[in-house]
């Protein structure tokens, strides 16, 4: 009795799985099961030059002690390439049951601000925001 009943839980799971690869819903075998992928580097994001100062925003900020990836802009000495400060134009709030990686958000666009007080930014979630070079705060661009 045992055994017929395993030899139909055995029978009822195979037909099942079998359904499931013919209505395309799960793979034929382990190889062909779908591999998670990370988060490609996004494209990199021209520097800017004021004066001298060359600014540039960083992807992989967690490498260098920034604690996040994305989100940062660095300003250098243009003549020597010394680090003169960065700042964090916004915090990414990581969820630890999430993939991190998935989480990251880019800054995908950076210009001088018309007076060259300020960067103008974008991200890759499409907010805007404005970095004051004087400052180095930065905050939403409710710019027109």
């Amino acid at each position: 009795m045992i055994r017929r009943r395993s030899s139909l839980v055995v029978a009822a799971l195979a037909a099942a799985m079998l359904a499931a690869v013919a209505c395309g819903r799960a793979p034929a075998t382990a190889e062909a099961a779908p591999v998670a992928k990370k988060r490609s580097a996004p494209d990199p994001v021209d520097p800017v030059v004021i004066g001298d100062v060359r600014y540039e925003a960083p992807p992989w900020g967690k490498a260098s002690g920034q604690g996040q990836n994305g989100g940062v802009v660095v300003a250098h000495d243009a003549a020597t390439g010394a680090e003169l400060w960065s700042a964090k134009v916004y915090t990414i709030a990581y969820k630890p049951d999430l993939e991190a990686d998935k989480q990251d958000v880019f800054i995908i666009d950076m210009k001088p601000s018309p007076d060259g007080k300020a960067l103008l930014l974008a991200d890759d979630r499409g907010r805007r925001w404005r970095l004051d070079l004087a400052s180095h705060v930065a905050g939403p661009d409710t710019a027109p």
